[in-house]
């Protein structure tokens, strides 16, 4: 196997790791869809939240003029407090891996070694170098969930040290933090006078479709949302986006086309902006100094461009402006430590 292959496949593996940890929105029942058919949950854009970046292409799950811009640019793009520079103390919290003759390491991107196989059969843990930090000075006796596989220990732990090129010298041990779980957010529209109710969506027609992709450099979406709660009679609202343009006039010209519950409200970024936007931060994965992990998309909110990154540097930070600083959001393992 070739590098290029051990990579792609190190992504694959790290990116089915991150989403066996998110929480999955509900399938919604569309049997009520056009032509009466139940259809699999894979609406255009709630089903991609993440893009992890495999072989150079894109591979979704289920997150600036008028109208969507003017409510969307409070939004602050990615904040300076989260850079950091050899020298300053950090913090980062998950899995440590010591082996014996080589370095402690910290994993930034797990890839799943042990899932699938039966107690005792795991084979020992491991971290790709593009993914590993060097670590000193962590007690392998204090991990948290520690065992030993094959030799190699494991366990968890928060760490906060001083952050060098690409090491932790390590100053503070505890118990890892409790990862937070990503929530499927909120319908961004009132519901109508007497509540929504359930009635037919024909949101896969050919009409909405097309109308809906000859709006891309405007739209994003659509999404599918349960503001009362997921059960078969449960209503189901489609939610269409608006990044450019007037949001009123949109929802009035897709109203031609479209029949059931809709919400139209203003987002940050388009589904041309998303591509744009994916395609020149894919471009730079090539460079492993980067550290970046994957390449996400708006998510269901139609917010900015998620990027899991190892730690977020004057070079990432030099690499991402011409992207645009204000449509992406940088989520370091590596925190600048309070």
């Amino acid at each position: 196997m070739n590098p290029v292959d051990e990579m792609d496949d190190l992504l694959k593996r790290a990116g089915a790791r991150w989403r066996a940890d998110q929480v999955q929105p509900p399938e919604p029942d569309l049997e009520r869809t056009v032509g009466g058919r139940r259809k699999s949950w894979i609406p255009a854009v709630a089903a991609a939240s993440v893009a992890v970046v495999v072989a150079g292409a894109l591979a979704v799950l289920p997150n600036h003029t008028t109208g969507g811009a003017a409510a969307m640019n409070s939004q602050s793009s990615t904040p300076r407090s989260l850079l950091v520079k050899p020298g300053d103390r950090v913090q980062v919290s998950g899995l440590v891996i010591a082996a014996p003759g080589t370095a402690q390491v910290f994993c930034a991107l797990e890839d799943g070694f042990g899932v699938g196989y039966a107690p005792g059969d795991e084979p020992a843990p491991n971290c790709a170098p593009e993914f590993s930090i060097a670590l000193t000075g962590v007690d392998l006796n204090r991990l948290s969930d520690a065992k030993t596989t094959k030799g190699v220990r494991s366990g968890r732990a928060k760490l906060v040290g001083i952050w060098g090129d690409r090491t932790i010298d390590v100053q503070e041990q505890s118990a890892p933090e409790t990862p937070v779980r990503w929530a499927f957010p909120e319908l961004p529209c009132p519901a109508p006078a007497g509540g929504w109710v359930s009635k037919p969506s024909n949101i896969y027609s050919p009409a909405v479709t097309a109308f809906l992709a000859a709006h891309a450099d405007q739209i994003y979406g659509p999404v599918i949302h349960y503001p009362n709660g997921h059960s078969r009679n449960a209503p189901l609202v489609i939610m269409v986006g608006v990044a450019h343009g007037d949001v009123d006039a949109f929802r009035l010209a897709f109203e031609e086309v479209y029949r059931g519950n809709l919400c139209v409200a203003p987002v940050l970024l388009s589904r041309a902006d998303n591509e744009r936007i994916q395609n020149a931060l894919v471009k730079l994965t090539s460079d492993k100094s980067l550290g970046i992990l994957a390449v996400a998309d708006s998510g269901p909110s139609g917010g900015r461009i998620g990027v899991p990154l190892i730690a977020y540097t004057e070079q990432v930070r030099t690499a991402f402006t011409p992207i645009g600083l204000d449509d992406i959001e940088v989520q370091p393992v590596v925190k600048p430590a309070g």
